[in-house]
């Protein structure tokens, strides 16, 4: 039963995040005069496929782990050799008949609808799902920790780490992740007086939460926008900086997963409940947004950074160099999906 409603629960969570994802570069496609010719929920054989009116075929694929949009000549973009040859009735609704500020919206638009699908996600869930919060209270220090040795006792209270307002003891433990590096600046009320401290990087810094010293809140309107907007932000960057360690060598690339991590996860929010499926959501979102930025050729960052460096350089990219570059980028891919699929194998199987 577990295995079947993590199955649900990531066909459902994979689905919505990549729809809205490539929903964007639809929308931009057509916007921008440019052809769609497919929109696919997930690969393979198509089990249920319509035409609409542009042309577009829309399908549902029998392997629903991603999905894709096919646009015209979005694949010659780097061959506009090829592009230049095409007689006139051809040229239209062509990617490279599209402006480059244009093709960079298209390309853009992905990423923008998932953290757009993120922000809204967490903006609804604090306007209209009250919420007991952790106040950021020191309750106790533990002993010869880092804390304690910093001189922070019971009853302070935490008001911000580095330039992050705290707000929250959850607010706390990821501003101490975002401060694995450096020492945090921390700034402290101890009764009627403001206290600055220095926390060196340690796994546990030593501070315990006083369990009594909780709040309700709900967002209004406005506030809540903000505060989902905060919660994008810093999701995004806790990725970056995680993703940062591991490049470094500070994280372990076993802690990396791939669609069986995904689907467990997304399990257990659906046990728990909508709220918690939805926060799934958004944070896959986050995620699938983040990594996309990243400067490989294979991904839009690395289309994004092709188009601001030819807008610079006024030269445009292409020939062995680029193909190189692209073969590199799947190559990598490939080797990621590899890598996060031995983790899931061998930590289900007790390899690890």
């Amino acid at each position: 039963m577990q295995i079947l409603l993590a199955i649900i629960a990531l066909l459902i969570v994979l689905g919505i995040v990549v729809f809205v994802h490539e929903l964007g570069h639809f929308l931009a496609a057509r916007w921008a005069g440019v052809r769609v010719n497919t929109f696919s929920i997930g690969f393979g054989p198509a089990i249920i496929k319509w035409h609409d009116k542009h042309g577009t075929v829309w399908k549902i694929a029998c392997l629903p782990l991603g999905g894709y949009v096919s646009i015209y000549g979005q694949e010659d973009m780097f061959d506009r050799k090829k592009y230049a040859e095409l007689p006139t009735e051809k040229k239209k609704g062509h990617y490279l008949s599209a402006p480059a500020w244009k093709q960079f919206i298209i390309v853009a638009a992905g990423v923008t609808m998932n953290f757009l699908l993120a922000w809204l996600i967490y903006s609804g869930i604090f306007m209209f799902q009250p919420k007991q919060v952790q106040l950021p209270v020191v309750g106790q220090v533990i002993q010869e920790s880092v804390a304690f040795n910093a001189g922070i006792k019971p009853g302070d209270i935490v008001i911000r780490i580095d330039d992050a307002k705290i707000t929250n003891w959850g607010e706390l433990i990821i501003a101490k992740e975002l401060a694995s590096n450096h020492d945090a600046d921390v700034l402290l009320l101890r009764k009627d007086k403001l206290v600055r401290v220095q926390l060196a990087p340690e796994e546990r810094w030593g501070l315990i939460a006083d369990g009594s010293k909780t709040e309700l809140r709900k967002k209004g309107f406005f506030d809540g926008l903000y505060s989902g907007a905060r919660e994008t932000y810093y999701q995004s960057k806790n990725l970056l900086v995680v993703l940062k360690q591991i490049i470094t060598g500070e994280r372990s690339t076993k802690q990396l997963g791939s669609f069986i991590t995904i689907a467990e996860v997304s399990g257990q929010a659906m046990a728990m409940g909508f709220i918690a499926l939805l926060l799934i959501i958004a944070l896959l979102s986050v995620n699938l947004a983040v990594i996309n930025l990243l400067p490989l050729p294979v991904l839009d960052g690395g289309y994004l950074l092709i188009l601001i460096i030819e807008g610079i350089t006024r030269k445009k990219l292409g020939g062995r160099g680029m193909e190189i570059a692209i073969i590199a980028g799947w190559l990598f891919i490939i080797g990621l999906f590899a890598l996060t699929m031995w983790n899931d194998l061998a930590r289900v199987f007790g390899l690890i």
